[in-house]
Order: C-alpha cells, then sequence, then structure tokens
C-alpha cells in the first residue's frame, strides 16, 4: 500500500473522528454510534476471478458498529481528492466483498454494509454518475432487470455552516478547511479550535490538497495545537523562503559591495519587515540569523 493511501486514512481510524463523521452526515448530528461502539473490521478481502487468480480488494476505513454484545451494521469511509467515473463499481465491489465474508462466516444474520464517500475536492462538484446503470448502455428491453446500485458522495467543500457545526472531532476542522479553501485559494487557516490529531489532520491536508508544507511544518518544529499555530509556521516558512531568494540576491549584489555586506544588507531588510509584520525581535533575530545585539 502506497505511502499516499496509508496516510489520508489515519485521522479518520480514530474511533472519535469516524463516529463523528458518520453522525454528523448520516445521523445530521445525533449522538447515534458511539466511539465506544465501534470496532476494526478487516480492510482486505479476496475473491476469486474467471482467470481462476485469487486478487485483493483494500478498503480505505471500515468499522463494525455495536452496541454492547449486537452488532448492528458495518460502516466504511472511502475518501476522494479527484472524480473517478467508475467509483462505483468500486463501491459495490466493495460492499459485495462484505456481504460475502459474512456468508463465508456462516452467520445466521447478515449485517448491513454502508459505504459513504467523502470528496474533498475544491475547484468543482462531483460530476460524474453516482449509480451503475448511469455508466451502462443498456439494451431496451433489459432495463427493468438490471439491478441498479448507488453510491453516497458527500461534498465536504461545499458543506454548510450549520451541516459542520454538526461535527465535534477534528474533523470539524478539516471540513472548515476545505469549505474556505473552496472560497478562497489563498485561505490562510484561522480556526483557533485546539487539534487533537494534529499529525493526522497535517497530513491529511498534505495528502487532500498537495501542498507538502503541512507535512513539513509538523516534522520541522513541535507546539502546533491548531490551525492558527500552523498558518503561522506557514507565515515563517514564506519569510524563510523569502530570505533564501534575499540571499540569492545579497551573494549576487555582494560581488559588487563585497559578498557579506550584501546578504548583511538583506538580512537587515528582512529582519525589518518580520518586526512590521508583528514578530518579537527575538523571532526576527532567530528567523534572520542575525547577531543579538543588532537593534531595530
Amino acid at each position: 500500500m502506497g505511502q499516499k493511501d496509508i496516510t489520508e486514512k489515519l485521522l479518520e481510524d480514530y474511533n472519535d473522528v469516524f463516529a463523528d463523521i458518520i453522525n454528523g452526515l448520516i445521523f445530521k448530528g445525533e449522538q447515534r454510534i458511539l466511539p465506544e461502539s465501534l470496532e476494526n473490521a478487516k480492510v482486505h478481502s479476496q475473491y476469486k476471478a474467471e482467470d481462476g487468480k485469487v486478487h485483493e480488494l483494500e478498503r480505505d476505513v471500515i468499522k463494525y458498529w455495536k452496541e454492547k454484545k449486537v452488532e448492528l451494521a458495518i460502516c466504511g469511509i472511502e475518501n476522494q481528492s479527484n472524480v473517478k467515473k467508475y467509483m462505483p463499481f468500486r463501491i459495490i465491489g466493495y460492499d459485495g466483498a462484505a456481504y460475502r465474508s459474512q456468508l463465508l462466516e456462516n452467520r445466521k444474520e447478515i449485517l448491513p454494509v454502508m459505504t459513504i464517500v467523502l470528496y474533498f475536492g475544491t475547484d468543482h462538484h462531483w460530476y460524474g454518475k453516482k449509480n451503475i446503470k448511469g455508466l451502462m448502455k443498456i439494451p431496451e428491453g433489459l432495463e427493468e432487470y438490471i439491478n441498479d446500485y448507488e453510491m453516497k458522495v458527500f461534498e465536504i467543500a461545499w458543506l454548510t455552516e450549520e451541516e459542520i457545526s454538526r461535527f465535534h472531532s477534528d474533523f470539524k476542522v478539516v471540513a472548515n478547511f476545505f469549505v474556505q479553501k473552496r472560497k478562497h485559494k489563498d485561505y490562510i487557516p484561522d480556526d483557533p479550535t485546539e487539534i487533537r490529531h494534529i499529525d493526522e489532520v497535517l497530513k491529511l491536508l498534505r495528502v487532500m490538497t498537495g501542498d507538502e508544507r503541512y507535512q513539513a511544518i509538523f516534522q520541522k518544529e513541535r507546539g502546533v495545537y491548531s490551525m492558527c499555530d500552523v498558518a503561522e509556521r506557514l507565515e515563517k516558512m514564506g519569510m524563510e523562503k523569502g530570505i533564501e531568494k534575499g540571499m540569492e540576491q545579497g551573494v549576487k549584489q555582494g560581488r559588487k559591495l563585497g559578498r557579506n555586506e550584501g546578504i548583511h544588507e538583506e538580512k537587515v531588510r528582512v529582519y525589518k519587515k518580520l518586526l512590521e509584520k508583528g514578530f518579537s525581535k527575538q523571532e526576527a533575530q532567530e528567523i534572520t540569523e542575525l547577531s543579538q545585539f543588532l537593534e531595530n
């Protein structure tokens, strides 16, 4: 399994987040599923194709929903950052494999299987077909004999404020991020909500946005507790990138003024700019690597 596939599943695999997603999207915020009522199910399933070979299916996240000792259902979540034309066939394959596994276990009662798709795209709505009949050309006369199968897609970036308010876990922060990202392409995170699973949230944002900075933030520096902290790190990273660019210019300028003098002047310029942006003298000195005795 690729690193991207692993990363995007980490956050939702926490029971508090998984339960929150189902409660928020399916039960309209009603706390029907409790985190302690969830148990992990097998994400891998095998089947034998017509060629006689055994193939394997792998789901994103799937869990048993139980109340006390009674099993109620099997719930699955699949993530998509872009539209996949044949996604409905993938979903029917996942659900079919879950039912087949139950039959092989000789269960007295077959549990219902529910799978939802979370779409994190911000450029456009999900424009693909959501049912398998919409993807086939059915000969005349067969229409009523072909069973249909429809998948349920939730467009995270198009959730309303009321819908977002139904979440109580870290997924609320994630949902708000993608809604704001859709409305403002250059959106800088400003959500002060404390994040419980910060590493997993940042990894999910990296995968779903393709922006490597979100993972670099956690790897480089601890002390990140909310999206406001993330915004501060992004700003510092932007400043540091500007400094690097300024250093290059300083080197070129230094050929005329003397290399050290050119670099020093650029550091001083950036240092003053950081103070204007509200950074403390100590922070500005650390970023620009200027000596401690420097004054404004």
